[in-house]
């Protein structure tokens, strides 16, 4: 028993130190036609329709902005399906027969370092707009508003620290294509006319640190600096990470823009240089599938649209010592539960955690105070839950503030009553609308 808990104590670590397993070449490939961000949608290709890679084949409209959809593989439109989306939601994907050919569309070509020199700031706005690169570490925030910003840029921050438990997709993304990030780096660098970059990275990871120091001496007078942080949860919060690797405090309600500091994730950051030197969208992406509930935990290149069965398959399938899995799409403290495994890895898809069920039984609250210790946002998660079964949307605006709320989970999680904090805080947020 006691060998057993080690083990799955050891599965959090375990992906960070295997080389990524390519797998590029699925039968079919599923692209969303609306997201999160997005609610409405429409395709530009029907059914027996030929595709190329990076090939537009529709259009996303959310509130105030829109993303081109593009084919991830070359080959043969075949359906219009329903599966599940990272969300959570059950949504409608265009399905794709990949031919392996890889033929790539024509907007598709080199950009010689000349001619990159030359681009402006509204370059980079319409070129990030046309690749519809958005924030890959989940976020999935369009990349080209955060370049229409009208406010002076002093300094790029880069999001390395991947802080959830289990995930090590941008872990091996570092170690494996560091070039690719400092390129992206100086790219963003150009473009906002910033002062210097800041990749912030955990102090526990030293292997990380050796690789970007030793890529960064191929780039003489880069003012691209490493910054290691704090080990813990959540230190990836935008907001905390700008005050241990910058030194500085964002207001709550301030956006890090006001202050001169830009944020991007890591691997939007490679999905820049991508899309600044190919003219090219992101078509594949490092991806973790891990847990106690597959039997070979693996970190992926994947194209993006593979399906999620696929994927456990390359795992070996599920592990036998349980019936009942629990499925995440996303980190386990962030991500979204699925009722099944009928789900697809889109572009803003970091992992998938599968666990084996332990059931826990919900008790009644102690008032231990737990979950308001543990707020990086220092609200009061059980007033909240309060508010939410009373209905009092005045109550969760201003005197609980609702919209400082993160969702990063630690409420639930060091709830001693096992109440599910986090739930009643998402629909909070959604109430207080």
């Amino acid at each position: 028993m006691i060998a057993k808990t080690r083990q799955i104590a050891n599965i959090r670590h375990l992906t960070n130190n295997l080389p990524t397993v390519r797998y590029v070449d699925p039968e079919y490939v599923y692209i969303a036609i609306t997201n999160a961000r997005c609610g409405q949608g429409e395709s530009y290709v029907k059914v027996g329709d030929k595709v190329k890679m990076g090939q537009k084949i529709g259009l996303r409209k959310g509130p105030f902005f829109e993303q081109p959809i593009h084919s991830t593989v070359s080959g043969e439109v075949v359906d219009v399906v329903k599966k599940f989306h990272r969300s959570g939601k059950l949504t409608e994907f265009i399905q794709i027969k990949n031919d392996k050919l890889n033929t790539f569309d024509e907007s598709i070509k080199e950009r010689s370092d000349e001619e990159i020199a030359k681009l402006t700031r509204e370059d980079f706005v319409e070129i990030t707009k046309n690749c519809s690169l958005v924030g890959l570490g989940g976020s999935s925030f369009p990349t080209y508003i955060k370049f229409q910003t009208t406010d002076p840029i002093d300094t790029i921050c880069i999001n390395g620290v991947e802080c959830e438990p289990y995930l090590s997709a941008d872990h091996r993304l570092i170690m494996e294509h560091p070039r690719r990030i400092i390129q992206g780096c100086l790219y963003a660098q150009q473009a906002f006319n910033a002062k210097k970059v800041v990749i912030c990275i955990k102090k526990k990871y030293q292997d990380l640190y050796d690789t970007l120091t030793a890529e960064l001496t191929r780039f003489p007078g880069a003012s691209v600096y490493v910054k290691r942080v704090g080990n813990y949860y959540p230190q990836g919060w935008e907001i905390e990470m700008i005050k241990t690797g910058l030194g500085v405090k964002v207001p709550a309600g301030v956006l890090p823009a006001k202050l001169g500091i830009m944020v991007f994730n890591v691997s939007t950051i490679a999905g820049l240089w991508r899309a600044i030197k190919w003219n090219e969208p992101v078509m594949k992406r490092n991806f973790t599938c891990t847990g106690d509930g597959v039997k070979i935990p693996t970190n992926f290149r994947l194209r993006i649209g593979t399906s999620l069965k696929e994927i456990i398959d390359q795992c070996g399938g599920y592990t036998d010592d349980c019936d009942n899995k629990v499925l995440i799409l996303g980190g386990p403290m962030m991500g979204a539960n699925l009722v099944r495994d009928d789900a697809v890895c889109t572009k803003t898809c970091t992992s998938c955690i599968i666990l084996n069920e332990k059931k826990e039984v919900e008790e009644p609250c102690v008032r231990c105070a737990s979950c308001v210790y543990s707020c990086p946002a220092g609200l009061q998660p059980v007033q909240i839950m309060n508010a939410v079964k009373n209905n009092d949307k005045e109550a969760l605006k201003t005197k609980l503030n609702i919209k400082a709320c993160i969702l990063c989970g630690m409420c639930s999680y060091t709830c001693t009553s096992k109440i599910h904090l986090t739930d009643y805080c998402r629909k909070a947020k959604k109430m207080a609308q």
